[in-house]
């Protein structure tokens, strides 16, 4: 009879994962840009295919900077319309960058190797469209929150045969709390969504239009949630504001560990590059970017990216 050793296959990876990050310096977040670089509405981090780093409000509210491959300090990319304000930024695998414009209830599409912002999808019913995903297939999915009454919805915008984006608010059996951060499972069946007044990540099986079988990942007890992201492996990579952390946990809510970080306001996060595996952190407090390395990369960056970690990782799923 083999002998039983009391530790759990989930307890050895916790243990491995650490010694891992103890000898190579991982998970140590370190202010990248200076401080004030961006407005107290810095947010949207998403990185393209090349490695550059886009973000909200660079000097001013209506702007998106850029922070090239590998720079230090952001530049100015584009300005949006007047009114105007973006939030949640992603790119699809054909390279084209979605911006959610919050005040004016837009989803920019910037086509590449254009410089002119198009309306891809306008709806008056938007509360105030605030972060994006972007599944392999096109979909964008929209977190909608209405802080007012602290209760949000989710969109989901396709491209229709004009090439503009056609969407409609998603139907599912709960109430929504503030919707919020957003990512989708590696596989794409799944979309993960926090609530920042109920401090709780739920997870959605997808069926066309409708968020199918709820299910609670994680309701903590206190600080709020807001940018979401997963790696490759599908672990969920969260932000706590006013904690000034960075959670990871696995698809079940199973805590890997929690990541300090230089102040206390993190607003979102963006893995990135030139493996997908630094992640990048926009900070309400100071108004900078910092970053941390981790072990495995983001499902965004595989997305884009067709590299030797992104196809292994693939290529074990479909096993």
């Amino acid at each position: 009879m083999a002998r039983t050793t009391g530790f759990s296959l989930f307890q050895l990876l916790l243990v491995a994962s650490a010694a891992l990050a103890a000898e190579s310096g991982m998970y140590v977040s370190r202010q990248l840009t200076p401080s004030d670089e961006y407005t107290p509405g810095i947010e949207g981090p998403a990185v393209d295919a090349a490695g550059n780093l886009y973000v909200a409000n660079h000097g001013r509210q209506g702007t998106i900077g850029r922070l090239q491959a590998g720079a230090t300090q952001s530049e100015l990319f584009l300005e949006l319309p007047p009114g105007s304000v973006g939030n949640g930024i992603r790119f699809d695998r054909e390279g084209r960058m979605f911006i959610a414009d919050y005040k004016n209830h837009n989803v920019f599409v910037l086509e590449r190797g254009q410089s002119q912002l198009q309306v891809y999808f306008h709806s008056d019913d938007f509360n105030q469209p605030n972060d994006l995903t972007v599944a392999a297939d096109g979909s964008i999915y929209a977190s909608d929150p209405n802080w007012r009454r602290r209760d949000g919805q989710v969109w989901r915008i396709t491209r229709g045969p004009d090439v503009n984006g056609q969407g409609e608010a998603m139907s599912v059996e709960r109430k929504l709390g503030t919707t919020n951060g957003l990512d989708l499972s590696p596989d794409g069946t799944t979309l993960y969504v926090d609530e920042s007044e109920t401090r709780e990540i739920w997870a959605y099986r997808l069926e066309g239009a409708k968020l199918a079988a709820p299910r609670l990942v994680k309701k903590f007890a206190d600080f709020g949630l807001d940018g979401l992201r997963t790696d490759i492996d599908g672990l969920l990579y969260v932000t706590r504001i006013l904690k000034g952390t960075v959670v990871v946990l696995t698809a079940d809510g199973k805590l890997v560990r929690e990541i300090p970080l230089q102040a206390k306001e993190p607003t979102n996060l963006a893995f990135g590059g030139p493996d997908g595996r630094t992640v990048f952190v926009t900070q309400r407090q100071g108004g900078f970017i910092e970053s941390f390395r981790v072990d495995r990369p983001g499902r965004e960056h595989c997305l884009q990216v067709a590299d030797t970690a992104c196809a292994a990782a693939s290529s074990k799923r479909t096993r």
